[in-house]
């Protein structure tokens, strides 16, 4: 007893134990830890041809080597590509906000202007460049088996991570510097998760770490319950919230009446009499 108490007072049996604790919390957060989405991986023919659409589309900006070219100025024409993954190039260019039109603070969405196909072979060439997020597979983006309290947890996470730019039903609203956060309106499940784990232009990254995929799953059951969800009340006003409904029912509520009274005060029967 007396030679086991020596050793539990050993200088390197506090480290000891630190490390076999560290190795316990390891190995039981790898067991427990949700599991990142995940997609297919792409053949060589995949790779190689969207390396050609590349040097074609994408080289003039990004670089032939995908790491961008910088300015005179310090500034880039297009950033580096390398580590960005293959869910970024399918959302960038999937919802045709590249390549772009034109320079501007932001890049709008618009009509793709390669294929289904092109983009998921351009994406397979990112894709080899450096780890990064993949694209989502279907049981990541499926939401037809959402219950009513999985919708509703998706619209909790909404409201707490996404209505201060995407407004409380995803109807966009301004950003500083001319830029802003895009309606969610018609954009698709796949986009949505990609945005989510890619975080384009101004929004932040929700990595699967932050925000499960089961969760990010929710709340894209969320917004598309939202968007098909009718105006009860009428006109929504474009639902851009209480300040904007209030000041349409200033307006055209109360100014409505006030053009009546004054209608009526300059028309009445004893305005006529002389």
């Amino acid at each position: 007893m007396r030679k086991l108490s020596t050793r539990r007072r050993h200088p390197l049996a506090g480290i000891a134990v630190l490390l076999v604790a560290l190795g316990v919390v390891g190995g039981v957060y790898s067991a427990v830890a949700p599991e990142p989405a995940k997609a297919a991986t792409a053949s060589t023919q995949d790779v190689e041809a969207g390396r050609q659409l590349f040097l074609i589309g994408c080289a003039s900006c990004h670089g032939k080597n995908a790491s961008g070219i910088e300015t005179k100025r310090g500034g880039n024409y297009g950033p580096s590509l390398i580590g960005v993954g293959a869910a970024a190039v399918d959302f960038q260019v999937g919802t045709g906000r590249m390549p772009m039109a034109k320079t501007a603070p932001q890049a709008p969405k618009k009509d793709p202007e390669y294929t289904a196909e092109e983009t998921r072979q351009l994406a397979a060439y990112i894709a080899t460049l450096g780890a990064g997020p993949a694209i989502p597979d279907d049981e990541y983006t499926d939401t037809s088996g959402k219950t009513a309290e999985q919708i509703s947890e998706g619209g909790e996470f909404f409201r707490t991570n996404c209505t201060a730019c995407h407004n409380s039903v995803g109807a966009g609203g301004a950003l500083p510097n001319g830029k802003y956060a895009p309606a969610l309106d018609g954009v698709s499940a796949k986009h949505i998760a990609e945005a989510m784990i890619t975080g384009p232009q101004q929004m932040p990254v929700f990595s699967d770490d932050v925000i499960t995929p089961e969760d990010k799953s929710n709340i894209i059951a969320y917004i598309q319950q939202v968007q098909d969800q009718p105006n009860y009340g009428g006109m929504g006003g474009g639902g851009l919230g209480p300040v904007v409904d209030g000041l349409f029912t200033w307006i055209i509520g109360i100014g409505g009446l006030v053009i009546a009274a004054v209608w009526i005060g300059a028309h009445g029967a004893r305005v006529k009499k002389k």
